[in-house]
């Protein structure tokens, strides 16, 4: 016994023992629901209250709380920067202003109650961060405030708005009386308008006008907006074009494009045909992994890799997400693509990506620790602004570096960008290092502060996670007229609940609530922590 009580005042025993309850507790389901690691904060809440309740002084060394907040906060920039700043061009400013006035009706919600009711404004901004389930935000807010009551009130907060936006997503259709089959069908019908399905048909060389010519010279792709495919050559087996490869009259070729593509080819080339192409052995659909540093930041435009080497991208996967690939598409250190080429291109491409998965999970701490060094100065340039001087500060000068480098992906030199899977370990390494002295902090002034503010802290974590759904709905619905589906994505995102996302998820078939909150999702997560520091300094 005197041995564990011992224990119990070593500060790295009390670390990993709360980090090991807390990861099993956030594991434990209740019809679907954990708190997985946002766990860890209170069961190190609950042992700080317990150390208040025997008298016992303990902190954690506070650069424990500085490296995990650091590392968090770098990693977060890292995983959002590449879609944060496309996501204004991409994705559509309506969507972008859903998710603002998501976090935004927060934050104003949480400072009018602190005006009005005499709440501590750090109080208000754990209660902000804990409502939207955002642990970066919390980050910001502790950075910013200095003050443990940011802690108590992500704790107090947080349960609610879990539960609170599932049932929200769950009940909003029935409140807003909303037909989520219709919402699905009208969905299908805009994205299918708006992206023209691609299709293929096999035709007839008839043109004469073509006879003799190559595909170079004729300029097929910027003619028709068309590519050719395959092409079988009479008496021959089917052959893969290069621009140099010369049409004849009778030969078979397959066109894809989209359907008016298609009608241009055939007014090119000749006539439609049910003659099937057969598939040729010489061809291979292969994924490749970019782990060739020459090739990161290129465009595939600049790649050219069907004119160079007969292949075609048809597809390339980011961070388990598929990307459609266009001329103008930039691949990232660790992109994997799914090439279609000729088996004899095989080495040649292998080569050109370099294809080592080893080598992209080999992580390089050189641009983490650069990166957050960078970062941490960014953080301390005092900006004059009238009478008074503004700096980022820790949180939001780490947070702009790794942003604007991970949205880079090679400067200087140096790959910013590394892989999923490194990328969510020192993430989570990060939060829980964090988390743990943060919650031990919060728990030691646990009481004091309900008896300060009451139980009522509860209510005001409540208030503060439906006012930003309701709003949302409203504005998205009625003023922006978009389709609900999206809206419960954008709102979702705007929350940063993946709870809340796969509970939209299950009412619909088609894919709008996980396009927009895919969308929305980098420009919340950032927004949170603007807002969540400016309230912590306050």
């Amino acid at each position: 016994m005197e041995i564990l009580l011992d224990l119990l005042v070593k500060d790295y025993f009390v670390l990993f023992l709360v980090i090991g309850l807390g990861i099993a507790i956030g594991k434990i389901q209740v019809k679907g629901i954990c708190f997985d690691l946002s766990a860890v904060i209170f069961v190190a809440i609950f042992f700080g209250y317990l150390y208040n309740l025997y008298g016992v002084k303990f902190n954690l060394p506070p650069i424990i709380q500085s490296v995990g907040l650091v590392l968090f906060i770098y990693t977060i920039g890292m995983q959002a920067g590449p879609s944060f700043f496309n996501a204004f061009k991409e994705q559509g400013v309506k969507l972008i202003v859903l998710a603002g006035i998501t976090v935004v009706s927060g934050g104003l919600t949480a400072v009018a109650i602190s005006y009005m009711y005499g709440v501590d404004m750090s109080m208000m901004s754990g209660l902000l961060t804990g409502a939207l389930t955002s642990t970066p935000g919390l980050a910001a807010a502790i950075e910013a405030s200095k003050s443990p009551l940011a802690s108590i009130g992500y704790g107090i907060a947080y349960p609610f708005g879990v539960l609170g936006v599932i049932l929200f997503v769950k009940l909003s259709p029935t409140i807003f009386k909303v037909d989520i089959k219709k919402e699905e069908d009208d969905f299908k019908i805009k994205s299918t308008s708006s992206t023209p399905k691609v299709i293929h048909r096999n035709l007839v060389i008839s043109n004469e006008n073509v006879q003799g010519k190559s595909i170079k010279d004729l300029n097929i792709r910027f003619m028709t907006k068309a590519n050719i495919s395959r092409i079988m050559k009479p008496n021959q087996e089917s052959i893969s074009p290069t621009p140099n490869t010369v049409l004849e009259l009778g030969d078979v070729v397959k066109a894809v494009g989209t359907e008016n593509a298609i009608k241009r080819i055939q007014l090119l080339l000749g006539n439609f045909t049910d003659q099937q192409i057969p598939r040729s052995d010489s061809y291979e659909v292969k994924w490749y992994i970019v782990s060739d540093k020459h090739l990161v930041n290129k465009t595939l435009d600049e790649i050219d890799l069907f004119g160079n080497y007969t292949a075609t991208i048809t597809r390339i996967r980011r961070s388990s997400i598929d990307l459609a690939p266009h001329p103008t598409t930039r691949l990232r250190y660790g992109d994997k693509v799914l090439i279609s080429c000729r088996k004899g291109n095989i080495v040649v491409l292998e080569d050109l990506f370099g294809n080592s998965i080893k080598q992209v999970n080999d992580t390089s701490f050189l641009p983490v620790a650069f990166g957050i060094a960078i970062g941490i100065l960014i953080g301390f340039i005092s900006i004059p602004f009238g009478s008074f001087n503004f700096k980022l500060g820790l949180t939001g000068g780490v947070l702009l570096a790794s942003l604007f480098l991970s949205w880079k992906g090679k400067l200087a030199g140096i790959i910013w960008n590394f892989s999923g899977p490194a990328n969510q370990v020192l993430r989570q390494f990060g939060l829980l290092l964090f988390l743990t002295p943060v919650g031990i902090n919060a728990g030691q002034s646990l009481v004091s502060a309900i008896n300060t503010h009451g139980p009522i802290l509860f209510l005001y974590g409540a208030i503060i996670t439906l006012v930003p759904m309701i709003a949302t709905v409203v504005v998205g619905r009625f003023v922006l007229k978009l389709n609900f589906l999206s809206i419960l994505g954008a709102l979702t995102g705007g929350m940063t609940s993946t709870p809340g996302l796969s509970a939209s998820d299950s009412m619909t078939e088609c894919d709008a609530p996980q396009i927009a909150y895919a969308a929305v999702y980098p420009f919340a997560l950032v927004l949170i922590i603007v807002v969540a520091e400016i309230m912590g300094m306050l």
